[in-house]
């Protein structure tokens, strides 16, 4: 199983402000959603509580929650696959079945899942916004593999990059 994060990203690595995310790209929401349709996708119990329509459709959702007996609340129609799981490692596991995992957020959830993904799916914005909370961890290592710039534009009020990177084994050490 390939672990795959992918996010949305400012030049400071900041990816949001008080649980919302700090871009709303149409181009990006379309390759996320590209991207992720028909895998698991495993995320924090924030990131779930801010997806305005409940669970993501034609994807397993996998919520991560510490708590004990914690039950979501069910946000949406149908069978999405709507699962808790209370750590990455089982969530994990539960997916080791699948070919692809993507891990979708939020900050803590990626810094638990860097060191295990294989590739990173990040659009990086050109920006620094004025506030944020929560970063995505340092991928500075990584090699970038693949890259496709949109500029600013009266539609667009950021320029970005859809950036694909894949772990270079060289460059990281396993502890």
């Amino acid at each position: 199983m390939k672990v795959k994060l992918i996010a949305a990203v400012a030049r400071n690595r900041a990816i949001g402000h008080q649980g919302q995310l700090l871009f709303h790209l149409p181009e990006d929401m379309a390759r996320f959603r590209r991207l992720t349709t028909g895998h698991p996708v495993i995320m924090g119990r924030k990131t779930y509580e801010s997806l305005p329509h409940g669970p993501l459709p034609h994807r397993r959702n996998i919520v991560l929650s510490r708590q004990a007996g914690f039950h979501l609340p069910w946000r949406g129609e149908g069978d999405t696959g709507l699962e808790v799981c209370p750590s990455l490692e089982e969530a994990l596991r539960r997916c080791a079945s699948q070919p692809e995992v993507f891990v979708i957020g939020g900050a803590e959830v990626y810094r638990q899942a860097i060191d295990l993904a294989v590739e990173l799916w990040l659009t990086e914005v050109e920006a620094v916004p004025a506030e944020a909370d929560a970063f995505f961890p340092d991928y500075s290592v990584w090699q970038a593999i693949s890259r496709e710039y949109f500029p600013r534009s009266s539609s667009r009020p950021y320029a970005f990059s859809f950036v694909t990177y894949r772990r270079e084994e060289d460059n990281f050490s396993r502890e």
